[in-house]
């Protein structure tokens, strides 16, 4: 049986982002410069100009969690865009073309720069090209090399380069300079918010966990906005660790009856969030940790927070460059997913198999032998697609979760070796 948590804090994360979406559209009325930053590119340093800055994965995101993912996608689908390309590709292209008609937030405004990476998606740079010809604007794309061990000094200094580069290039295009104090600024911001993010995190240790990792897809929303690197941030995820900590001090928490601990790895499944968890909770299970989430503000291939010293951001931002998933190779991966695994007590991992990001599904089934060898984890693989719900099956998917739960149950009687 599912509990739901009344919190000031989801009704806080409604207005901070749709705000957020209002700010843009009113910058840009304004005249102000408009960035279309890609999630991993360090937001931080942005900061340092005046300009209105947009996350496109973000806005596609947000239009799968509110229901219209799949109506974007086809707008895009219409112009010719195959609907094998990634769905927040689609999304975002279907509302560009269609004037921000049928977007939650009016789609973003015209950009004049477009900057991405190549790290972390295998798609993106051509997404953002597409939308260079449709507006016209400037894009600058970071390269990113991939990471099959721990990034080497080689390559932070190679990227820290790129992002002096990039700096010049807005100070070129806008005749702003970059304000140092300003990013040092966001820098301390990202920094706390990161430690909160942790510590959020972290409640899901407990027995039964005092959150689901269906909260943190959903928190972790400003965090891949220009609110990274604002106090605006930082007040939020307090309030949000505040509040769940009073509940479970109040003996509150989202699955009660919770005998299921589970491991989500990919993207969140944003046309799902309240099916998908309602329907675990009714189960007794509880997705308790995501390797999505867990990753923000790590290293790679590790689960701890990285702090910033308070010394050069540039140097600080360019060790944090590869801090996702999806440029990390299979080590890596599986030694983040051991982490997890063994500190959130984990009893099974669901693997999602995503039509859409073929980079972060693409190691799914060495991880899964691998955690089975080193874990002793069952799991099963799910076919979806993170924001078209056109891809996704719920019976399909719950048919191989419900065998997972039975496979934990049989390995709790088995008598030991």
């Amino acid at each position: 049986m599912s509990t739901k948590l009344a919190l000031s804090a989801a009704a806080n994360l409604r207005r901070i982002v749709n705000d957020n979406y209002l700010r843009a559209h009113q910058g840009a009325a304004a005249g102000k410069f408009v960035v279309w930053a890609a999630i991993i590119v360090p937001l931080e340093l942005l900061h340092g100009f005046d300009l209105v800055v947009c996350v496109p994965e973000n806005h596609a995101a947000m239009c799968a969690a509110r229901g219209v993912g799949a109506q974007q996608c086809q707008k895009a689908e219409a112009a010719g865009y195959s609907m094998d390309l990634c769905s927040y590709a689609r999304i975002d292209l279907g509302t560009a073309l269609a004037g921000g008609e049928g977007s939650p937030s009016m789609g973003q405004p015209r950009p004049n720069l477009l900057i991405s990476d190549n790290n972390n998606c295998s798609l993106l740079v051509k997404w953002f090209d597409a939308v260079q010809r449709m507006s016209g604007a400037g894009h600058f794309v970071i390269d990113a090399p991939f990471c099959y061990q721990p990034q080497r000094p080689a390559d932070t200094r190679y990227l820290e380069g790129q992002l002096r580069a990039m700096i010049r290039a807005i100070e070129g295009l806008t005749g702003q300079r970059c304000d140092m104090d300003k990013v040092g600024q966001a820098m301390a911001y990202s920094d706390q918010a990161c430690a909160l993010w942790k510590k959020l995190l972290s409640l899901a240790q407990s027995r039964p966990a005092g959150i689901t990792a269906f909260d943190t897809f959903a928190h972790m929303a400003p965090y891949i906005t220009s609110l990274r690197g604002t106090k605006e941030l930082v007040d939020h995820l307090r309030l949000l660790v505040d509040e769940i900590e009073l509940n479970m001090a109040m003996g509150k928490c989202p699955v009660p009856d919770e005998r299921y601990r589970l491991l989500w790895d990919n993207i969140a499944p944003w046309h799902q969030l309240r099916a998908m968890s309602s329907r675990l909770a009714g189960l007794g299970a509880n997705i308790v940790s995501a390797t999505y989430t867990a990753c923000l503000g790590s290293l790679e291939g590790r689960i701890d927070h990285y702090p910033y010293d308070g010394g050069d951001p540039l140097a600080y931002l360019a060790r944090m460059q590869n801090f996702s998933v999806c440029p990390h190779g299979l080590e890596l991966r599986a030694r983040a997913m051991a982490a997890l695994i063994e500190r959130y007590g984990v009893d099974g991992v669901i693997f999602g198999s995503n039509r859409s990001c073929k980079v972060y599904s693409v190691m799914q089934m060495d991880l899964q032998r691998l955690m089975a060898a080193r874990c002793g984890a069952p799991a099963v693989m799910i076919e979806l697609d993170h924001a078209d719900g056109r891809k996704y099956s719920e019976e399909a998917a719950f048919l191989r979760i419900e065998a997972l739960l039975e496979a934990i149950d049989a390995g709790r009687t088995m008598p030991a070796a």
